[in-house]
């Protein structure tokens, strides 16, 4: 290996250990990666910037802006509204809430066909006295496997439709070269969670009465403070019933430095306490009214219940991408304007012991907030929450569902005839989407997720360099030695496996960058046809089936289904195994090497 390869390869290397590690956002440790990649000068200056005019990294926007403009015009709503009377069987409940956002999720971006979903998937489940988590991880999965189906389901299929560009001078893969292969992993992986999968979920991840009025997570920390009239003044915590239950758990009391302690069975509550307690929020709303306690809010000040329909609680789940991840109450103060109050949270089935005020949120997260019904939907945008109540549509957007279909389609069309690069179509629908007040210009810039933009645009200069530095070559030489004697298809399996484990562990863009050119470098040295190889990476990048941090839709559903970190590869494993045997073979009869 020379210098410039070695330097690239450990820059890559300490790249993938910060994505899997974590701790720090996909974007900046991109852009670390390509500040050192230049600092290093394995990236040249001049090209550092070059990927954030990428074709790749335009559509990907683009494609997250229009999918907020459909959502606006009521699409994917219009047709959720007609499920409920399938929800009476199980199976047939989890396969048409699948089979529809696996669909959407093919024409417009998987985590946003997703966001649709959920409240309809969570309402559903109530209304048929089921648990959410039965339906939920299904929901994730599925449109997982939709975005793989279509160019723009995904950005691993942009990402590896403009690098196809690059090496073919100028041929990229079209809208629906992917469908040939996806389609039928769609299909086959859609049956398997209908029919199997939901099976492997674990069921008691929360409650199943079947409550409408918020849903059921089986533990929120909240705050209640022992009033002076309360009939538990003078009481020990283990001689209060309604302490001492399954859906209540008292977990600790605060103290006035703003920290909370442990406190013992054999306490003796007094006027003034100030308790921490885990449960369900209709026993919770029980336990206060019964026993002359108060609800705290994160507003210091007492919880006030409603008075009219402008004053609502609203659940929602804290996005990957969100500004409050790993920041406090504060954040939501300033920048809610003081609007919204903190009511409790719920952190995927963990026991909270810390109070709300130090409280540092995480992705999956679920928030009960109070606020004003008029301004709560965009301060929840601002926030990067997703909802989980129902929201019902204006009257004025449902009406535009079929012209914003009309000028998606026209778009597609566009693109696939080749009369203009699907860019600059995409561009095109997006001036008519504003001209129809389909989609704000303020919309166009909220709804794009800058780190994921961040992150292409970083990492695209890096890829270059690893095949500008032969880095790829000799990586790809590397694992033809390793695998000396194997046929090319067995390479294609371990190409598709490979994407598939990191894909699980950092984000799928990345994924999809760090392993096309691998892919095209051992196909040109098998002398075969780089599709395939190009394929199977498309494909394993969008199979983050095995842990909740491999894709947004696994974090999303996290927190509501009341998922453990270990509960995906229940269903992801097997379905990943049946997408490798179905998948090898398709892509040798689709794209022949």
């Amino acid at each position: 290996m020379t210098i410039e390869q070695i330097t690239i390869s450990g820059i890559l290397a300490i790249t993938l250990v910060l994505f899997a590690w974590g701790k720090y956002r996909h974007d900046i440790v991109a852009i670390f990666c390509l500040v050192l990649g230049v600092v290093a000068g394995v990236v040249p200056t001049e090209q550092a910037f070059t990927g954030f005019g990428h074709a790749a990294v335009i559509t990907v926007a683009a494609v997250l802006i229009i999918s907020h403009a459909l959502k606006n015009a009521g699409v994917v709503n219009v047709i959720a509204s007609y499920l409920t009377p399938f929800t009476g069987n199980i199976y047939i409940h989890i396969a048409s809430l699948t089979a529809v956002v696996t669909v959407a999720s093919a024409f417009m971006n998987n985590v946003g066909a997703l966001a649709l979903m959920l409240p309809v998937a969570i309402a559903t489940a109530n209304q048929a006295n089921r648990s959410p988590a039965l339906v939920l991880m299904p929901l994730a999965f599925g449109s997982i496997l939709g975005g793989m189906t279509t160019l723009i389901g995904t950005p691993p299929n942009i990402i590896i439709a403009s690098y196809r560009a690059e090496i073919n001078g100028g041929e990229a893969f079209s809208m629906f070269d992917f469908s040939a292969v996806g389609l039928v992993v769609a299909t086959v992986g859609l049956a398997f969670i209908t029919l199997i999968g939901w099976r492997l979920i674990p069921t008691d991840r929360n409650s199943k009465d079947g409550s409408k009025s918020l849903f059921e997570i089986s533990h929120y920390l909240t705050e209640i403070e022992v009033g002076e009239d309360s009939p538990l003044v003078n009481k020990l915590i283990s001689d209060i019933d309604v302490l001492n239950t399954e859906q209540v758990d008292v977990v600790g009391m605060a103290q006035k430095n703003g920290f909370a302690r442990p406190i013992p069975r054999e306490y003796t509550l007094t006027a003034g306490d100030i308790l921490l307690v885990q449960g369900d929020p209709s026993h919770l709303q029980t336990l206060v009214e019964e026993n002359g306690l108060t609800l705290l809010t994160s507003a210091s000040g007492n919880f006030v219940q409603p008075q009219s329909d402008k004053e609502i609680m609203l659940e929602g789940v804290i996005g990957q991408s969100s500004p409050l991840v790993d920041r406090s109450i504060e954040y939501i103060r300033v920048h809610a304007q003081r609007t919204l109050a903190l009511v409790g949270i719920a952190r995927n089935g963990e026991t909270i012991t810390t109070r709300l005020k130090r409280q540092r949120f995480k992705a999956g997260d679920v928030l009960l907030l109070f606020g004003d019904a008029d301004t709560i939907d965009q301060r929840f945008q601002d926030l990067g929450l997703w909802p989980l109540a129902k929201r019902p549509l204006s009257l004025n957007r449902q009406r535009k569902v079929i012209p914003a279909l009309l000028v998606f389609a026209g778009a597609i069309a566009l693109g696939v005839a080749g009369v203009v690069t699907l860019p600059i179509a995409f561009l095109i629908a997006i001036g008519i989407f504003i001209l129809m007040n389909v989609i704000s210009v303020r919309e166009i810039y909220d709804e794009v997720d800058w780190p994921v933009i961040v992150l292409l645009g970083a990492m695209i200069p890096v890829g270059r360099a690893l095949e500008s530095t032969g880095t790829t070559d000799w990586m790809a030489n590397a694992i033809l030695n390793i695998t000396a004697g194997l046929p090319a298809a067995a390479l294609l399996a371990l190409i598709l496996i490979v994407t598939m484990f990191l894909s699980d562990i950092i984000n799928n863009a990345a994924t999809a960058l760090v392993m096309a050119p691998i892919g095209v470098s051992i196909a040109g040295s098998l002398g075969v046809s780089s599709d395939a190889f190009l394929m199977a990476v498309a494909v394993g990048a969008s199979c983050a089936f095995l842990t909740p941090i491999g894709h947004q839709s696994n974090t999303l559903v996290m927190g509501p289904g009341g998922y453990k970190f270990g509960d995906y590869w229940r269903m992801g494993l097997p379905l990943e195994i049946l997408i490798i045997a179905l998948a090898v073979p398709m892509l040798l009869i689709v794209w022949p090497l």
